[in-house]
C-alpha cells in the first residue's frame, strides 16, 4: 500500500469497471480510498462492494455523494451518456465537484463537457492513462492531466495514488490530444513489430532469439517488451481490442486533418485495422492483427517461454509529477 496521503476524508466515485477502469478502481480501493463504484454490468462491481466500496444506483447519485467522480469508458459517446443522461453526473453536480475523465476521448468533446461542468461551479480534468492494464493494476501507470494548474494541484494527491508518473499537460483537451498521439505511435510500433517478426521467421531466424535481438537493440520499445511477448505466446491478449485501436488512431487522424497535416502512414494504419476488423471481428484482440501476415505467408509466429498475459513486476511506487527534464 502507498504511503498515506492527506485526502480530507475525500469521497471518490468511479464509473466504468472494464479492463483499465477496473484496474484503476482496484488501486484506489487497495489504498484505502472511500470509494463508490458503478458499471452497467452490476456483476463487475461485486468484488469492489465485497472489498468495502459502495455502489451507486446512478451517475447522478454518485455526483450527489462524492467529491470526485472518475469515468473510464470505451468511447466519447459513452462518456457523454454518463455525464449528460437524465440521471447523469451533471444532474447531480454540486459546486466544487471534480470530474476526472480518464477515458481516451476526443479533445473537442472533453472541452465541451468541461464547459458544462464549469457552468455549474464544478471542474473537469482531462486525465487519460498510458502504459497498459498491467500497470494500471499496480498503480504504476502514467497519467496525463489537462486542466488549470490550481486544479491540477488539487487533484494531484489522488493522481499519485492512481499512477506513478503524472504529467500536467496544459489546459483541458491537451491531455486527450497527447494520449491519442501516444496510442498512434504504439499502434505504428505494433504493426512494424508484426512485420519484423514475420520477416525474421520467413528468413529462418529463431523467434526467441529475434525477440532478444530487438530487446537489446536500438529497435527496442515498450510495445516490444510487452506486446511481442503475448504475440509469441499466441494469446495475443493485452486487454485491448481493435475497435479501441480504431477509435484512438482515428482521433489522431482527426487532429492532423484539423491542422492540415498531410499524413501518409496514419491512413494506411487505419485501413490495416479496418481489414483486421472485417476478418476477425470488431472486438478482436488488437494483437490479432499479426494474423493477416501469418495467413498471407502460412507462417506461425509462436515461440515457447513467453507469457499469455502481461504482469507488472515492478513494486508499487508513490506517484510523482513529471517536469521537463524528468523526475523532479
Amino acid at each position: 500500500m502507498r504511503q498515506d496521503i492527506e485526502r480530507d476524508n475525500m469521497k471518490i466515485g468511479f464509473i466504468g469497471l472494464g479492463h483499465a477502469g477496473g484496474a484503476l478502481a482496484s488501486t484506489l480501493l487497495r489504498n484505502g480510498v472511500d470509494l463508490t463504484v458503478r458499471d452497467l454490468d452490476r456483476a463487475a462491481a461485486a468484488a469492489f462492494v465485497a472489498g468495502g466500496a459502495a455502489f451507486a444506483e446512478s451517475p447522478r447519485a454518485m455526483a450527489e455523494s462524492c467529491d470526485i467522480v472518475i469515468t473510464c469508458l470505451p468511447s466519447p459517446a459513452a462518456s457523454a451518456a454518463v455525464v449528460e443522461g437524465p440521471d447523469g453526473v451533471l444532474a447531480g453536480v454540486r459546486p466544487g465537484l471534480v470530474w476526472l475523465e480518464m477515458s481516451t476521448t476526443d479533445p473537442d468533446e472533453i472541452r465541451r463537457l468541461a464547459r458544462r461542468f464549469e457552468e455549474r461551479g464544478a471542474v473537469a480534468v482531462d486525465c487519460p492513462v498510458s502504459g497498459g492494464v498491467h500497470r494500471a493494476a499496480t498503480g504504476n501507470i502514467s497519467i496525463f492531466a489537462g486542466c488549470d494548474r490550481g486544479v491540477f494541484e488539487r487533484v494531484l494527491p489522488v493522481l499519485k495514488i492512481l499512477g506513478r508518473r503524472i504529467l500536467h499537460t496544459g489546459p483541458v483537451g491537451s491531455a486527450a490530444t497527447l494520449k491519442a498521439m501516444t496510442n498512434y505511435l504504439a499502434t505504428a510500433n505494433l504493426l512494424t513489430l508484426c512485420e519484423a517478426l514475420v520477416t525474421m521467421k520467413a528468413a529462418g531466424l529463431d523467434l526467441a532469439t529475434t525477440y532478444e535481438a530487438i530487446r537489446i537493440s536500438s529497435g527496442n520499445s515498450f510495445v516490444h517488451e510487452t506486446e511481442s511477448q503475448v504475440i509469441l505466446n499466441g494469446s495475443r491478449d493485452i486487454s485491448f481490442s481493435m475497435d479501441l485501436v480504431q477509435k484512438d488512431i482515428g482521433l489522431f487522424q482527426k487532429t492532423a486533418d484539423a491542422h492540415g497535416v498531410p499524413l501518409e502512414i496514419s491512413p494506411l494504419m487505419i485501413e490495416i485495422f479496418r481489414d483486421g476488423q472485417r476478418r476477425y471481428g470488431e472486438r478482436a484482440n488488437s494483437d490479432d492483427i499479426i494474423r493477416r501476415l501469418e495467413e498471407a505467408t502460412g507462417l506461425s509466429i509462436l515461440a515457447p517461454g513467453f507469457p499469455a498475459e502481461m504482469v507488472d513486476t515492478e513494486p508499487e511506487e508513490q506517484g510523482y509529477e513529471i517536469v521537463r527534464g524528468g523526475r523532479p
